[in-house]
């Protein structure tokens, strides 16, 4: 694969168009004056894990006896959560933190950013072609740029489509995300039970 068509790749899994309503409606719960280092911090963290994973995943997951199938089904079933809570909303919003409280790790860096999928496409390409760990160490650096730069202006977003078209966009990206996670739950059972018949 191209060094170019694998960013193509990486950006198109990182969804920040899609992450958008997910990630202004956690970050509702902050203090607007620390919302920019919120994001950019959770946007950092996500880019250190899926390099570690690039380098280090397969034997993380050898190590601790994990399939890959498996990583492919916890997705599925918090992005699954989440989902739900965007299409049914709750007080404290999508992750059911209290006002002003932060998000840390999860679910910004993971799974929206690093998600499962993500980190299985990363898995994938350094187990065909580990000889090209620059490669695709460029391509995720170009993947994850114009995704932050898109989450960082997510405040011109939400001038241009408003509350209402913010709330009408959650539900509709709610509702994709459902079928998201529930292919990305399906895939990893899928992918087992393939891997059992063997």
């Amino acid at each position: 694969m191209e060094t170019l068509s694998a960013a193509a790749m990486l950006f198109l899994i990182m969804d920040p168009l899609g992450n958008l309503p997910i990630f202004m409606s956690i970050l509702k719960q902050v203090d607007p004056k620390r919302r920019r280092i919120v994001l950019i911090r959770e946007l950092v963290i996500a880019l250190a894990i899926m390099l570690l994973f690039l380098y280090t995943g397969s034997a993380i997951l050898s190590f601790l006896h994990l399939k890959q199938e498996a990583v492919s089904i916890a997705g599925g079933i918090i992005l699954f959560l989440i989902a739900i809570r965007m299409i049914f909303p709750q007080p404290g919003g999508v992750i059911g933190l209290a006002a002003g409280e932060e998000p840390l790790i999860v679910p910004m860096a993971i799974p929206l950013v690093a998600g499962p999928s993500i980190l299985a496409a990363l898995l994938l390409l350094a187990n065909q072609e580990p000889g090209r760990m620059t490669d695709w160490t460029i391509a995720l650096l170009a993947a994850w740029v114009p995704t932050t730069l898109i989450l960082l202006f997510s405040q011109n977003f939400h001038k241009w489509l408003g509350e209402r078209g913010l709330t009408a966009m959650e539900k509709l990206m709610g509702m994709i995300l459902v079928m998201l996670s529930v292919q990305m739950f399906l895939d990893g059972i899928a992918d087992y039970l393939e891997a059992s018949m063997h």
